[in-house]
């Protein structure tokens, strides 16, 4: 178990629930043996440059506190320094968190942290950026490249799930060209998952992925219709064995994944990239404070 001197802490605090998550978190170290250099950012724009201020200080150990998308959006900036992460589930789906065993609640997550075990685990890559947990291509990145900005925040939760289904209306099933090396393949698909770890959007869904297991997974789920989708999602929900039947994965160091049309890939939920891309594995390129594995 190694020694740890200095942390800091840097917690995604955009909405008033992140400002009195991030106060309890604060309240959750105290006892620690080291002190924690807190930092609340209320806004997103600023997380890099504040992740990056707290690095140059060279602490033993950086909490990042968020969703999946804060954690995947800042753990680039930690590969290549000798720090190790600290996870602090503040999102809605929390998938990295629930992969790696660490309590949903700031006081669990935090008793991990004053535990102290560590593993290292791999990283996802699309192209040249890291990622912590999945990345998908099909309705969801659809819907997250063409959200009107604010509508969550004038018409709330109604008036996100009806732009989806408007969405929805619109998608189209695509077509899927992937080579892992080994076997090329063409097929018709509904949705594509890239995945680090088995959960995405707080379900389990690939069971193939695993954050130490030096291979990406990506999973398709063939189907010539949208509603094989909603089947595969409800199946998947309920943990049904059924939702197997129409997915097929590869896995491997290095696959190189097309669409036909070319479409946007959401990562953790950024939409950060557009097909062709290449997706990789970094083998155990970072440390993370979790419990032992089972």
């Amino acid at each position: 178990m190694r020694e740890i001197r200095s942390a800091a802490m840097v917690v995604n605090a955009k909405s008033r629930k992140g400002q009195k998550l991030f106060k309890r978190a604060c309240a959750a170290m105290q006892g620690l043996p080291y002190e924690v250099d807190a930092r609340a950012v209320d806004d997103p724009k600023k997380l890099e440059s504040t992740v990056r201020d707290v690095l140059a200080a060279k602490p033993d150990l950086l909490i990042l506190g968020g969703g999946d998308g804060t954690i995947s959006g800042l753990v680039d900036l930690m590969v290549g320094h000798d720090v190790i992460l600290g996870v602090l589930p503040l999102g809605t789906a929390n998938s990295f968190s629930r992969t790696l065993g660490i309590p949903l609640t700031i006081e669990g997550a935090v008793e991990v942290i004053r535990a102290g075990h560590t593993r290292r685990i791999d990283l996802g890559m699309i192209d040249g950026d890291y990622f912590a947990n999945c990345a998908a291509m099909g309705i969801s990145p659809q819907i997250a490249e063409t959200v009107p900005h604010g509508l969550k925040k004038v018409l709330g939760m109604v008036g996100y799930l009806g732009w989806a289904s408007y969405q929805f209306a619109k998608f189209r099933p695509f077509i899927l060209h992937v080579d892992d090396g080994t076997t090329k393949r063409k097929m018709r698909v509904v949705e594509v998952r890239i995945s680090n770890g088995p959960y995405h959007g707080g379900t389990w869904l690939v069971d193939e992925a695993s954050v130490n297991s030096g291979e990406i997974v990506v999973q398709a789920v063939r189907g010539h219709y949208k509603r094989g989708l909603v089947k595969n999602w409800a199946l998947s929900f309920f943990g049904h064995e059924a939702r197997h039947h129409d997915t097929i994965s590869f896995s491997g160091k290095e696959v190189h994944i097309d669409t036909e049309p070319r479409l946007p890939i959401s990562i953790d939920g950024e939409v950060l990239a557009k097909t062709p891309i290449t997706a990789r594995i970094a083998a155990g390129v970072i440390e993370v404070m979790a419990p032992p594995e089972a």
